[in-house]
C-alpha cells in the first residue's frame, strides 16, 4: 500500500478507470454477440452490423481497443453479414 498521498490517489483513480474500461469492454462484447446472433438467426444483418460497427468505433475513440483490432473485428463481421445475405 502506498504511503505518499499522491500515490494513494493514483491507486484510487486506477480502480475507477479500470472499472470504466471493463464496463466499456463488456458493452462492446455484448454488441458483438448480438450482431453474431442476428447474423446466424437470419435477422436484420445490415442493421446489426451497423450497430456493432458503431460500438467498435466508440471503443476505439475511448482507447479501449486499438484501431487495427477494430478494423479486424469490423472486417470479420462484414464478411459474415455479407455471407448471410
Amino acid at each position: 500500500m502506498p504511503n505518499i498521498k499522491s500515490a494513494k490517489k493514483r491507486v484510487e483513480l486506477t480502480k475507477v478507470y479500470a472499472a470504466r474500461n471493463q464496463a466499456a469492454k463488456s458493452q462492446l462484447k455484448t454488441s458483438l454477440k448480438k450482431c453474431e446472433a442476428a447474423i446466424s438467426e437470419g435477422g436484420d444483418a445490415p442493421a446489426a452490423y451497423n450497430l456493432a460497427a458503431q460500438s467498435i468505433d466508440v471503443a476505439v475513440r475511448k482507447g479501449i481497443i486499438h484501431k487495427n483490432c477494430a478494423a479486424r473485428k469490423k472486417s470479420r463481421l462484414a464478411k459474415k453479414a455479407n455471407a448471410a445475405q
